[in-house]
């Protein structure tokens, strides 16, 4: 019953109506994976990817109903220099799966959609997925039958639900970890719970050459860290070193400035600061955009930027995105 009065009121127009008297902003949409078969991966990478017809839907949603834009654009707009289109959306991708330039950009290209890819760099470059999906492959599959955490409290691993809340407690402790420690918390997860991550599951990652295509077919590309972090968890001389290291080495890659940023947000709350505002300012970055929900309006901290999140259907996105240019909580 509620889908189909979310159905009614989409179609009865009156939720457009409801964001005319809105102040005026831009939706940034943000997504990580697009796949055929979203289900062959979910071992990875769980609900973060979306089948590719639906995201085709969705392409078409926004050039139909709304004004996607670029994300320099919204940069503009938030500091007050230029007006954006009524409506106004972007498309943004975290984390660097190479599924985004074999699947997702051809969408984009084929309805002129421009997006932003933030690339999670010591993955793409070592072709290792992110912590977060090698923790959930090592969590679904494991043979042992419980789990100890840091402190010596053991989660039992005897079912799904008892694997994900295991998983999550994981996540607590390695999010707040950066580089070498985090890689070595990885590693010796995978020795406790015997279970190895496939070597060619590194396949999911984008390479360089995908990365620059990208740039030439009219997109942006950001930095979305070094090893994928919760900045607000970790030292601000890690934080600093994550934010200027990838920054760096993409912009040697491309030969361009990079000077868009994404914030990870892989699990405890917050996921930025005051502080790693600063910080991301003095690396050099002009935007940086959060997984806090809502629209990027005139006068925002371009370093702090909201976004919007999409969903497994194209109405569903349709309502997500009537509900935040109405200034409701999505």
């Amino acid at each position: 019953m509620k889908s189909l009065a979310k159905k009614a009121l989409l179609r009865s127009g009156l939720s457009r109506l409801a964001a005319g008297f809105r102040r005026d902003g831009a939706a940034i949409l943000m997504y990580h994976s697009v796949m055929k078969d979203p289900s062959s991966q979910d071992v990875f990478l769980g609900g973060i990817a979306h089948s590719h017809d639906v995201f085709r839907g969705q392409m078409e949603l926004l050039v139909r109903r709304y004004r996607p834009v670029s994300l320099d654009q919204v940069k503009r707009f938030a500091r007050r220099e230029v007006e954006l289109p009524h409506r106004a959306v972007v498309v943004t991708f975290d984390d660097g799966y190479a599924d985004n330039y074999e699947i997702a950009a051809p969408a984009l290209n084929n309805f002129g959609v421009p997006a932003t890819f933030y690339v999670t760099v010591e993955c793409v470059e070592e072709s290792r997925l992110p912590w977060p999906a090698r923790l959930r492959f090592v969590f679904r599959t494991t043979k042992r039958a419980r789990w100890a955490d840091s402190s010596g409290r053991f989660w039992p691993l005897s079912g799904a639900v008892e694997r994900e809340k295991a998983y999550l407690v994981s996540c607590d402790e390695c999010c707040k970890l950066a580089g070498t420690a985090q890689r070595r918390y990885v590693a010796c997860l995978e020795d406790e719970l015997d279970n190895k991550v496939p070597v060619e599951s590194g396949v999911l990652m984008m390479k360089y050459d995908q990365i620059r295509a990208l740039v030439q077919q009219g997109h942006i590309v950001g930095s979305h860290t070094m090893t994928h972090p919760n900045m607000a968890h970790v030292s601000l001389q890690d934080a600093s070193h994550e934010m200027t290291e990838s920054k760096h080495r993409l912009e040697q890659q491309l030969n361009a400035a990079v000077s868009h940023f994404s914030y990870p947000c892989p699990a405890l709350s917050p996921h930025w600061t005051e502080q790693t505002l600063a910080a991301s300012r003095d690396a050099g970055y002009e935007t940086a955009v959060t997984t806090d929900r809502g629209l990027a309006r005139k006068g925002d901290d371009p370093l702090s930027l909201k976004r919007v999140p999409p969903t497994k259907t194209v109405e569903g996105l349709w309502w997500n995105l009537e509900c935040a240019f109405a200034g409701r909580s999505v």
